[in-house]
């Protein structure tokens, strides 16, 4: 029998298998401090990531409201339409100054309707309440529906970003006693118009579908355009950078004799993967723009430039998944006749899908928030107010990008913008957060494991 009883060595006054020694205590308590300090690391890292997304969320849900003033708007054939022809092309000759008198008689006329004093001796004094935009916003309706001439209709038109401001509580009493834009007797009119039902808060689509404005009217900014701008540049990014860093990941890993110059190669590749993004900017400028001479502000432009920033990312993770590939794979293959070309392509190519696809996606959203290489290339600043006229010129019109709109938003002086920007910056995450799901969702979907 060699069976040890418990404490024997105890007994004999040695140490025990059965109880730690100092060396194994101190041991221990390293590893319970160390698994402490990554705990404490994680929680540290949580709360600023919820601080953070709080910040956002916050701050950013408001842009997604937008108040607005319901009127009952009289439209008289003598001055919208003095031919009396309905022709729209005839009737685009009145100018949103003919509209601005319809506009501040109904709004008396709802005052009066709803039993509210009216403060203001002149009625443009009223205008203060609404947007800059509103007359062309009756406007527009009334040339696509040239049948409301001569009738009286109801119209929301937009408040102005002080009222809307005041309902948000961005704007207050004692900050409107210092603005020039709107006094305390319009605020009065405010609360009483929306005790009323005139003046209300709902869902603004336009900030999500709309083009950006300028500095007067930052009620009706919208990221939609923006948000265009953005998908043209993505498309030139997938169809030049995926194909091409594929293309050369396969050929550095699988074809290209170790030398030096393919060490040349990897070493620039590696280098170019930590450039400032800011580089490619100026090298779009001085080549694309300056050069080739491409329309500044163009979506082709930035789609170019990101793909040169983006290419570096996508070579190594690339060249990443053909190396997670087991070499017994392209034994097997030439083992049994393959070439090495079908090697690659049929066997190789295949089983490194799930890493390329999720190299490019991540490559991909990383250039879609990228703003320093659009500034060079004029796509900062560009008050994109338009919708381009087809899937053709929507590469080579001049457009801006979500990131360079956002920045944009925020150095403009009117809070309504700086809120717009938190807005952009929602809109911008849900679409990042979009395309980290999808690399997930392919790589476990063609993941295979061995």
């Amino acid at each position: 029998m060699t069976d040890i009883t418990p404490g024997a060595f105890g007994a004999s006054g040695g140490s025990s298998i059965l109880r730690p020694d100092a060396r194994t205590k101190k041991r221990n308590a390293a590893e319970k401090r160390f698994r402490i300090y990554g705990m404490v690391a994680i929680g540290i890292g949580l709360f600023f990531l919820v601080a953070l997304l709080t910040t956002i969320i916050s701050r950013g849900v408001p842009a997604f409201q937008q108040t607005f003033i319901t009127l009952e708007i009289t439209l008289p054939a003598e001055t919208l339409d003095k031919s009396g022809n309905r022709d729209p092309e005839e009737m685009a000759k009145v100018s949103t100054f003919g509209y601005n008198p319809l506009i501040n008689d109904a709004m008396a006329a709802a005052l009066e309707e709803q039993g509210i004093a009216n403060p203001f001796e002149d009625a443009k004094d009223l205008s203060q309440l609404l947007s800059a935009s509103a007359a062309a916003q009756v406007r527009d309706r009334v040339l696509a529906n040239p049948e409301l001439v001569g009738t009286t209709a109801s119209f929301e038109v937009l408040a102005s970003s002080r009222v809307d401001g005041y309902l948000k509580g961005r704007v207050t009493r004692g900050s409107v006693e210092r603005d020039k834009n709107i006094s305390p007797a319009h605020l009065d009119l405010v609360d009483e118009l929306r005790a009323a039902g005139t003046l209300h808060k709902s869902f603004n689509w336009s900030f999500i579908t709309g083009a950006d404005a300028s500095e007067s009217r930052p009620e009706q900014a919208g990221i939609g355009v923006s948000m265009l701008g953005s998908l043209y540049m993505m498309l030139v990014v997938l169809a030049l950078s995926l194909p091409i860093g594929v293309a050369a990941s396969i050929y550095l890993e699988e074809f290209a004799k170790q030398n030096r110059l393919t060490d040349i190669i990897e070493v620039n590749i590696s280098n170019l993967a930590a450039v400032p993004s800011i580089v490619f900017g100026i090298l779009g400028l001085a080549v694309f723009i300056q050069f080739v001479h491409l329309p500044q502000s163009a979506p082709l432009v930035g789609g170019l430039v990101l793909t040169l920033m983006t290419l570096p990312t996508i070579i190594i993770s690339t060249r990443a998944a053909l190396k997670a590939v087991p070499p017994s794979i392209r034994e097997a293959a030439l083992g049994i006749g393959a070439s090495k070309t079908q090697t690659v392509f049929h066997h190789v190519l295949p089983l490194a899908m799930p890493g390329i696809l999720t190299g490019t996606i991540i490559g991909l959203a990383q250039a879609l928030g990228e703003t320093a290489p659009l500034l060079l290339i004029g796509m900062v600043g560009y008050i994109a107010s338009n919708y381009p006229d087809g899937f053709a010129d929507g590469f080579l019109s001049p457009n801006s990008a979500m990131p360079a709109q956002i920045y944009e938003w925020a150095k403009r002086a009117d809070p309504a913008y700086y809120e717009r920007a938190w807005g952009g910056i929602i809109i911008l995450l849900l679409f990042l957060m979009t395309m980290n799901i999808i690399a997930v969702i392919l790589r476990r979907r063609f993941e295979r494991r061995w």
